[in-house]
Formats: structure tokens, sequence, C-alpha cells
């Protein structure tokens, strides 16, 4: 399973107090505890591994590792406290480069959404630095992988008593500087107004512990390629489905919980012995499909990975057209040498019982 981890915001304004009497700090504190309790309703969870990191100046920012029990984690939690500055930037960094080499992550931060500050002021945008000194951090474009999302659970809780009715239905996101952190890493972050909000919050965000990993995926024609530069084609009105950033949910193995998975997705450039370093990568591959209907070519024996597609746009398109036998390519593009290759790969679209759309892949010969 993967890896979860807690980063608590322990800057001086959690100290704030609630219309309920807790500080902030108090209640990020017990928000963690619930989710621990949630999670272990799941026989899932036995194999959970958690990790406890702040806003500190590292390495002292990590308070627990992966490898701690379960009473070192509650011990150290119980006594965080609250102060300093609210150096967000640099306490995702740490938390995104601790498990660098480790396992598919979730990191869910719980802060109150205030003003971003350092030692040089009060900073306008979030800023993560990329001076990571970790061999092999120079092949990525992101500070992150692509097993690795951010939640942020944003506290807006009052410090008097509100007269309005609270509203009832979806929680929203916030409009803090970290929801586009969230949204790029395929997370998301959650306004919360209420303790029962909170809660509504903590159970959605149970549910999202899995395997599975973010993908871009693009109509082809969409863009124009040309000599390694993607241009928008004003070919025809662009919809939403015609790009999507969304996940694939990767089915563990129903014996040993462990993701299986028989092909990966291949790089973006060729190989070369010749090339002095690796060319980065995007945290998530960028997967081109074609909306021409054509025969899956399934080779007898031949092994391939199915994947369940997440409810999207592109989902729902796929559905709407009732085609419960079309098959897809889907591609890879490459550029070497001012030469355009391509290595392609198949979508074959699936309606199941569960009304969803399922991606099966493998290689073609």
């Amino acid at each position: 399973m993967p890896i979860l981890l807690f980063l608590v915001d322990t800057s001086a304004s959690m100290n704030q107090r609630t219309d309920l009497g807790p500080s902030y700090l108090d209640i990020a504190k017990g928000a963690v505890e619930l989710f621990l309790k949630l999670r272990a309703r799941d026989p899932a969870s036995r194999g959970d591994r958690y990790m406890l990191v702040t806003y500190d100046e590292p390495p002292y920012c990590i308070k627990v590792g992966w490898k701690e029990n379960n009473a070192t984690f509650m011990s150290e939690l119980k006594n965080l406290q609250a102060s300093g500055l609210t150096t967000l930037g640099q306490a995702l960094r740490s938390s995104f480069e601790i498990h660098f080499f480790l396992e598919p992550s979730i990191l869910i931060t719980v802060t109150d959404g205030n003003k971003l500050t350092s030692t040089a002021g009060v900073q306008e945008e979030l800023h993560l630095p990329l001076n990571s000194p970790l061999p092999g951090s120079e092949l990525t474009k992101e500070p992150f992988h692509w097993d690795q999302r951010l939640f942020a659970l944003v506290l807006r809780l009052p410090g008097v008593a509100s007269t309005e009715p609270e509203q009832l239905g979806s929680v929203p996101t916030d409009e803090s500087a970290i929801t586009q952190m969230c949204e790029v890493t395929g997370g998301r972050s959650y306004f919360v107004r209420t303790q029962r909000m909170l809660n509504q919050c903590l159970e959605s965000l149970v549910q999202k512990v899995q395997s599975d990993v973010v993908i871009n995926f693009e109509k082809n024609g969409t863009r124009r390629w040309t000599y390694g530069f993607t241009r928008p084609s004003n070919s025809f009105a662009a919809q939403p489905w015609h790009s999507c950033h969304k996940l694939i949910y990767v089915r563990p193995n129903s014996k040993t919980g462990v993701p299986v998975g028989l092909w990966p997705i291949p790089e973006s450039f060729w190989p070369d012995q010749n090339l002095p370093s690796l060319p980065p990568r995007t945290s998530h591959p960028v997967v081109r499909f074609s909306c021409v209907d054509c025969e899956p070519m399934v080779i007898d024996k031949l092994p391939f990975d199915k994947y369940e597609l997440e409810p999207s746009p592109l989902s729902q398109y796929i559905l709407e057209q009732k085609s419960p036998h079309t098959c897809w390519q889907v591609l890879i593009v490459t550029y070497y040498l001012e030469f355009l290759r391509c290595n392609y790969i198949y979508i074959y679209v699936c309606v199941c019982v569960c009304v969803c759309v399922c991606v099966y892949i493998f290689w073609r010969v």
C-alpha cells in the first residue's frame, strides 16, 4: 500500500482559536487521529506506513519516519507545537524528497491557508525549491513523481459562532496557493468551514488510498507537433474530453495486495549511447489517443494490462458512444534528431457492469 505522509502546518498562525474552543493545531491533530481510525476499518490498512512532517527546517521537519511504529507516531503528533513561519514550499519539497526513491505515496497536509511567509517576507505565490541535491532529481521536470499525490485540508473555521445556516453538499476546493499544486499531482484541496465538513473530507480521503497513477490524455490533433514543439491546433473547437489530467486505477493482486503490471508506459524519448545525459521527463506521461474505431489486435497468449479510467469528461464521452467493443489506438510521441517516432499501445474501451471505462494496454508487434 502507499506510504501516507501527514504534513501538519506548525506555523504560529495555527495557534488561533475557533468558535468551538480548540486551536487550529488541535483540530489538525484530531483530523489526523480520526483519519487513522477511519482507515483502520479497511483490512488493507494492515500494511500501511505513516510519516509525520512539519514546517520546521529540514531535517528537523521529519518527526516520524515510515519505519516507526504507531505509538511513536501518536506521541510525536500530540507533542507538536505551533511556532515559526509558514514555509509551505520548503515543507512540500522536503515531503516529496523523503520518499523520492520509495513506493507510491499520498501526502495529506492540514493548514490554515494563511499567507506564505519566509525570512525574506510575505510570498504571494507558492514556490518549491528546485535545486534538489538528490541524485536522479535532474531526470524530472517537476519536484514530484507520478505516484505522489497531494491533498490539502484547509481549515477555515470561524473564530466566532456563525449565524448563517450550514451549507450541505459537496465540499468545495480552497482558493489558497496550495490548490493548484494539489491538482497538478492528481489530488485536490478541501475548503473546511465546519467540523462536519472536516469529517466529510476525511471520509472522502480514506476512499482515495488506493493504487493509481495520473496520466495526461490528449486527443490526437489537439496540438500540432513540429520539431519537438507543440502548438495548439485551430482546426476545431476543443472540448473538455480532448485533454484530461486523470487517474488510472491499478488494481492490486487479490492475494498479495501488490499492484500488478506487465508493460510499462514507454518513455517519450529514444535512448542513445551518444547522449551525454538523459533528458528530463514530465512526472505524468502524455498519452495521445485517436478517435478512429479499429479492430483490437489481440495476439493469442500475449499478456496485457488492464486499468480502469476514473470518471472524467473522456470516460463520459466514451460511454455515451454506447460501443462496448470499440478499440482506439493511443500513442506516446517521441522526438529525437528531428524525426517523429511513435510507440503504439492500444486503448480498448469496455463498458463494464459497473459502468466504467477500462484501458487495456499491450505492445504492438
